[in-house]
């Protein structure tokens, strides 16, 4: 493919997308330490500007995870400045505890020390861990496709106008490139709520932090 392929398509997704998404660009976090997401922040932005949707979920999974576990490992050790000689032995426990863990006990445990609410819990438990994680980072796409009938009448013919149309039933859900149309469409449509949710949640832990460590 020739690159002015590319400069013609990205041209025509800024023009589309940019006014949307530029609010975006000019997040700062609260918290000193929650640095590091603006990087990250930044590249799904521009994914969303050039309709990369699947790939703006799979970030916006990475970020989420990265924002649960250092909320805990905050929330333990302090969003304060610590001199340099302190580092290792402040951060090593809160690493150990929680630099591994697996999404839903991330989740339980921000709701134990009220980093989230119960609302929020609920959510992130039963629609994000099991449509968006699953779903993309993990490659499965049976939660996302539950809802769809197990058979769908389709027809088969050929081109050249000679035999017969025969209808036959397909079922979606298990067929592959079936699966991926539905995971794109899905993706569509909701790559930008996903990223939006996560976006003010990275706020919304801030400021409880915040308030516990005043």
């Amino acid at each position: 493919m020739k690159q002015i392929v590319f400069e013609k398509n990205f041209t025509e997704c800024l023009e589309k997308n940019f006014s949307r998404f530029s609010k975006y660009f000019e997040f700062k976090t609260k918290v000193f330490r929650f640095r590091e997401l603006e990087p990250l922040i930044f590249q799904v932005n521009k994914c969303l500007i050039l309709d990369l949707h699947s790939a703006s979920i799979t970030l916006t999974n990475h970020i989420l995870e990265r924002l649960l576990k250092l909320g805990l490992i905050y929330n333990e050790a302090g969003i304060g400045a610590i001199p340099v000689e302190k580092w290792n032995s402040i951060f090593m426990e809160p690493n150990r505890k929680y630099s591994d863990i697996p999404l839903g006990n991330s989740i339980e445990l921000c709701k134990k020390f009220e980093l989230i609410t119960t609302e929020e819990k609920g959510f992130l438990f039963d629609i994000i861990r099991e449509l968006m994680r699953n779903g993309f980072s993990h490659s499965d796409p049976s939660k996302i496709l539950a809802g769809l009938p197990d058979e769908t009448v389709a027809f088969h013919g050929n081109f050249s106008g000679q035999g017969e149309i025969n209808q036959i039933s397909l079922n979606q859900k298990v067929i592959p490139f079936l699966q991926a149309e539905h995971m794109e469409n899905f993706a569509k449509e909701n790559s930008s709520f996903y990223f939006d949710y996560v976006f003010k949640l990275i706020d919304e832990i801030e400021n409880r932090l915040i308030e516990k460590q005043k």
